[in-house]
């Protein structure tokens, strides 16, 4: 065979192994409206325009994927240089496009998904709101990334959870808890991924998880719950002498109300692969291991 078409048979075959992988790879992934999207190559190029999808896409080894992100995601540091599109309500499609991603992904709230899409722009809309939520993402963007670790890493996540509640000292389950997540006050139900992760520590939540997830409450039910421990932010804890009848809570007269700092906050509300970290939290707080 003559030098030039055995040159041209190789390059024929790298081109024939490139197709074949990329067949080999190319998968389905559906999203939270029900939308199968196809996905031929691992995406290289990626938009996350949620806090707990940041910090997914960053656990299963790909953050140097990133090429944008939301104004909110804060966590890893490594993703502090990555350029910033606005939120929910407000993303900067222009800048977005711009940046030529190969997936974004959004929350299924996010009114960007139509127009983006409508530009051609590969869209995978995933919101965690609940352990199983998570699970699920996890699961479906280990499956998009061709993170072949996927389950494993969910597995020892799971894990490192177990561990952290079995610091909590078996007297103190059943401690009952009040956790504030804003001021009005809104609290994390039973139902709410706080809720959960509180459940599995063996602590009981004042809120019944059939007011939904993050309800507004009456202070006068907080009163009457009498909870044994609250949590709430150092932002809004100052007003909690000043609630009618609040000083009289067993939890503000016998001082155990922790303050949570605005960055223990997005460790705790996030549903993402900090869980562990916030459970520790709470477990502090509710044995009374110094403020968290």
């Amino acid at each position: 065979m003559e030098p030039l078409a055995g040159a041209r048979v190789m390059k024929w075959l790298a081109w024939l192994l490139l197709v074949c992988a990329a067949k080999a790879y190319a998968v389905r992934v559906t999203d939270d409206r029900g939308v199968s999207v196809e996905i031929a190559t691992p995406p290289q190029r990626i938009v996350a325009m949620l806090p707990s999808l940041t910090e997914t896409v960053c656990e299963l080894g790909a953050c140097d994927r990133l090429v944008g992100l939301d104004d909110y995601s804060n966590f890893p540091p490594r993703v502090a240089a990555v350029p910033r599109l606005g939120g929910l309500e407000d993303t900067n499609i222009e800048r977005l496009v711009a940046l030529k991603p190969d997936l974004v992904l959004l929350a299924s709230s996010s009114r960007a998904v139509a127009r983006l899409e409508g530009l051609g722009v590969k869209v995978l809309t995933l919101e965690p709101k609940t352990v199983a939520d998570l699970h699920r993402v996890w699961l479906q963007l280990g499956l998009a990334l061709g993170v072949a670790d996927a389950p494993a890493a969910w597995q020892r996540l799971q894990a490192a959870v177990d561990a952290e509640t079995r610091k909590l000292p078996p007297a103190m389950r059943g401690t009952r808890v009040y956790i504030e997540v804003n001021d009005g006050p809104y609290a994390a139900s039973e139902s709410s991924f706080l809720g959960e992760l509180l459940a599995r520590t063996g602590a009981a939540n004042i809120v019944p998880g059939r007011l939904g997830p993050f309800p507004k409450l009456n202070p006068e039910f907080v009163v009457r719950a009498d909870p044994q421990v609250i949590m709430i932010s150092d932002r809004d804890a100052p007003a909690v002498k000043a609630r009618p009848g609040w000083a009289r809570i067993r939890a503000v007269h016998d001082a155990r109300v922790c303050l949570f700092t605005h960055e223990q906050g997005d460790v705790m509300v996030r549903a993402g692969p900090r869980m562990a970290q916030a459970v520790r939290l709470m477990v502090d707080c509710i044995a009374g291991r110094g403020k968290p």
